[in-house]
């Protein structure tokens, strides 16, 4: 209990100016009590205004007071000080360098709590009691401590700005509205913020009716990525299962093969060595019936010559030997031959299935919104080198630069029959397949040229084979004098500037194929939005054969 009113003594003691205890206490006419060199140097700023107030109350004194010191408050302040009470308050209610200080305090400056907009200072708890006591601070207007309270002071005038120009956008004391911004829109400063305060709400409900939709796509994302994750999970395990199978399938026919090779061999080798040993007999029969007749022509018993030459000539007498082949023998050779293709139709089959693999693999991304492409410097971000594939092409084609133009023929060439090979349409298809973006040019002549992309196992024969005819190609009919695009046997004009080389972007994920006349600027022919549900790929046509003159060619991007 005597600590607690030791405390209150401390602060009833205390110096409203320094915030410590008092120093040579003085009470002014008002009742508040200041040390008096405090008292002092807050009425010597105020001298100039010849005006002289208390710091709490703001009452004002002509002429300035005669202090004298009172010896009753200084007494208790001995007696405070000998029990050991302070007025120093904890160190967490002194301003730091991120706090708004006190105006007021002098020496280490305490915590503002409150700024006036109409004192433009501010105010501790201690110097902010007067605001709340005093009526003559009842209108003063108090606000969360701000830094930028000298702001509201006009630089020019030294008042405060409570007027908006709405011509100049900025805020204006009332000698500047009837000075240099005389005849401006002007209007009080708390109306602007009502009318600004307004279009706040409505950007804030815009702004968190965005941050509503974005949060609901970064949960749509979150999702796409767990699902990405969940399916890569599966994806990879069941690859890798397939892969082992696979693996084991190989060694299993390996062995398999490498038991029948052994196996034969195996019986090969019995049966030659049986026929061997057969022989070996023979020849060691024949042997000894030769050493018998050559000892029996040595003979000079005339009757004993006789008598045993016709059984040892009917012992040398011999049947035909087996065939033995002479020439080199491939025994093998035709396994290996066999393997050998087994291996590159594999190899075949596994690169064609790598090539939808990485387009596969590569086609899943987070879907994210891409600007659109404008120069071609941007589009070529996305080019890559085309050949053709010799399989595809029509007999009446021919393949240079590399695979890289297509010219046709009067004359049908020597091609091997394939499969894959366009029987009636003058038209090749690219080797590579097509999935995600991709950018290439074309070079054509001046006869007539088809630029088309389409799936795989388009048709190869009749009409229906021509790109553009049917729901598996898109094409762009490049003529003397105009372009068509063609899908399902629609046709559609396009009225454009002729130019030599034609662009074609595809973003195979997002479904967009588009056409550009390539000049010194990007000229958008026609673009497709659809869905693509196979790789695709490039397509070539060319449709003059009068004259060994039409072509087309991949150009080399840069």
């Amino acid at each position: 209990m005597a600590q607690q009113q030791n405390l209150m003594d401390g602060k009833t003691l205390c110096c409203s100016i320094c915030l410590d205890l008092l120093k040579d206490p003085v009470t002014i006419p008002c009742g508040h009590s200041y040390c008096m060199d405090c008292i002092k140097s807050h009425w010597d700023e105020e001298d100039r205004k010849e005006i002289h107030s208390c710091p709490q109350c703001r009452q004002t004194f002509r002429p300035r007071p005669v202090l004298v010191k009172s010896t009753m408050l200084a007494d208790l302040v001995e007696k405070l000080k000998k029990t050991g009470a302070s007025a120093e308050p904890a160190d967490h209610c002194y301003a730091g360098p991120e706090d708004v200080a006190c105006d007021f305090c002098t020496g280490r400056k305490l915590k503002a709590l409150k700024s006036c907009l109409q004192c433009l200072v501010s105010y501790c708890e201690q110097h902010l009691q007067p605001h709340y006591e005093s009526p003559a601070f009842e209108k003063h207007k108090l606000v969360q401590p701000s830094k930028k309270i000298q702001e509201n002071m006009c630089a020019h005038h030294g008042i405060v700005t409570k007027i908006f120009c709405r011509t100049d956008q900025q805020c204006i004391c009332y000698i500047c509205s009837m000075d240099e911004h005389k005849g401006h829109d002007t209007v009080l400063a708390s109306e602007e913020r009502s009318e600004r305060q307004r279009e706040l709400v409505t950007s804030r409900q815009k702004i968190q009716q965005r941050i509503q939709d974005r949060e609901k796509d970064v949960k749509v994302l979150q999702q796409e990525v767990e699902a990405i994750s969940r399916s890569a999970d599966k994806a990879v395990k069941n690859t890798e299962k397939i892969f082992t199978q696979l693996v084991r399938l190989i060694k299993n026919r390996s062995f398999d093969v490498k038991q029948q090779i052994r196996s034969q061999q195996k019986m090969d080798i019995s049966q030659a060595k049986e026929l061997q040993e057969k022989l070996e007999k023979e020849v060691a029969e024949l042997r000894r019936k030769d050493t018998e007749l050559e000892q029996l022509s040595h003979t000079e018993d005339h009757s004993q010559f006789l008598h045993s030459y016709p059984s040892l000539l009917c012992l040398s007498e011999s049947t035909n030997g087996p065939n033995i082949n002479s020439c080199p023998l491939r025994y093998f050779e035709d396994v290996m031959a066999t393997v050998s293709e087994a291996r590159d139709k594999l190899q075949h089959i596994l690169s064609d299935a790598w090539t939808k693999i990485s387009q596969t693999v590569t086609d899943v991304d987070v879907l994210r919104p891409q600007a659109e492409l404008r120069t071609r410097a941007e589009f070529l971000q996305y080019s890559q080198q085309i050949t053709l594939d010799p399989n595809t092409a029509n007999t009446q084609l021919v393949l240079s630069e590399g695979n890289r133009k297509v010219t046709v023929m009067s004359k049908k060439q020597l091609y091997l029959s394939h499969p894959d090979r366009f029987t009636d349409m003058f038209q090749v298809l690219s080797r590579e397949g097509l999935g995600g973006r991709h950018y290439w040019e074309v070079e054509r002549g001046r006869y007539e040229v088809s630029i088309a992309v389409t799936y795989k196992d388009i048709s190869r024969t009749g009409y229906g084979s021509g790109f553009g005819n049917d729901d598996k190609s898109w094409a762009l009919e490049c003529f003397n004098n105009s372009y068509e695009f063609r899908h399902k046997g629609t046709v559609t004009l396009i009225s454009s500037p002729q130019t030599s080389k034609i662009g074609v972007y595809l973003d195979h994920r997002a479904g967009i194929l588009s056409f550009y006349s390539v000049s010194e600027s990007m000229t958008l022919l026609h673009r497709v939005q659809t869905t693509f549900t196979q790789p695709l790929h490039q397509g070539l046509g060319v449709f003059n054969t009068y004259c060994d003159q039409s072509a087309a060619e991949f150009s080399k991007l840069e």
